[in-house]
């Protein structure tokens, strides 16, 4: 593979082509995800390639789907598996959390599971109910599990090679409205570590701390902003645990202000651990409270009304607005 523009959704397949291709050892697996190539396509092509002893059709059954991945990695295999959408992760919820989070704890370090779970996660599709959530901070708060997502086809190709090649179980959100966007990826380039927060665009005035889907929307702030005269910084984060406090606080104790941004409900959302922790490591630096913009603390509505519900620029521009005015 040479250097190509890339949607998320073919970044994604050609790492887990990569991965299959290297190991023998990896194995895909979940609803659909062979003949079908999933719900997205992400995996459209690779039973084909690899046959059905490597990427396998399961039954609709979470629950069974982890707890036999889980099975498989203590035998040495090496699972990746889909849940079709968020909303369906939480049959299986027990087996994450009770099993594959504590299992080498539990061991005293002699048992590894190098499971990653997928999980398209969410809104903006226009999607009926359980197929828009936003669960992130569910598996973030469990000790044993990292938790990663991508905001981009690049980081989603490297970041998804990584977690496959890693011993820890991942738990992989892919935000499916960026599915479609498109960047360069370069399979020869060094990536970042896996765990690494970046700077997306560089400002002076105040940081904007999000990850995955609303990236974009901070970018796009930032721009807006700019054209008022104001230098917004835009952080990437890209995991969730471990979260790289430090690039945090370096880029807050540069602008004096954060405002961090998700598409979850703000309330005990991932902005409130951000919020926290910089103001226990960074309080002198200041000059106004964090601010936090994010979902509704409500189900996710209908489709008609998730534009309302979603945080979008004016929301974001708005927390700045406050922000500044301190």
């Amino acid at each position: 593979m040479t250097v190509q523009k890339l949607p998320m959704v073919k970044a994604i397949n050609e790492s887990l082509r990569h991965a299959l291709a290297a190991d023998p050892k990896v194995l895909v697996m979940g609803e659909d995800v062979g003949r079908l190539g999933g719900v997205f396509r992400v995996t459209d092509g690779l039973q084909k390639e690899f046959g059905d002893e490597r990427v396998l059709d399961t039954p609709l059954a979470e629950s069974g789907i982890v707890g036999t991945a889980i099975g498989l990695a203590l035998r040495g295999y090496r699972p990746v598996v889909e849940i079709q959408f968020d909303g369906f992760v939480f049959p299986a919820y027990d087996q994450i959390v009770t099993q594959l989070a504590k299992m080498r704890a539990r061991s005293l370090g002699k048992v590894r599971l190098p499971v990653v779970i997928r999980i398209p996660y969410g809104g903006g599709i226009g999607a009926v109910e359980h197929h828009s959530e936003s669960p992130e901070a569910l598996f973030a708060h469990v000790a044993g599990l990292k938790v990663v997502t991508p905001s981009n086809a690049r980081d989603a190709y490297w970041m998804m090679r990584q977690a496959v090649g890693g011993d820890d179980p991942v738990i992989f959100f892919e935000p499916k409205r960026r599915y479609w966007d498109k960047d360069e990826v370069d399979p020869g380039a060094t990536p970042l570590p896996l765990h690494r927060a970046v700077v997306a665009r560089p400002g002076e005035d105040l940081t904007l701390a999000a990850y995955g889907p609303m990236v974009k929307v901070c970018l796009d702030a930032a721009r807006a902003a700019a054209e008022e005269g104001r230098s917004l910084e835009v952080l990437d984060l890209r995991s969730l645990s471990p979260l790289d406090f430090d690039t945090v606080q370096t880029s807050v104790e540069k602008t004096r202000r954060l405002v961090t941004v998700h598409e979850a409900p703000v309330f005990f959302g991932a902005g409130a651990e951000i919020a926290a922790r910089v103001t226990e490591r960074s309080f002198y630096h200041l000059e106004a409270p964090v601010l936090r913009v994010g979902g509704y603390h409500s189900p996710y509505p209908p489709s008609r009304l998730e534009e309302t519900y979603l945080p979008d620029l004016d929301r974001v521009l708005d927390a700045v607005d406050r922000a500044l005015a301190y």
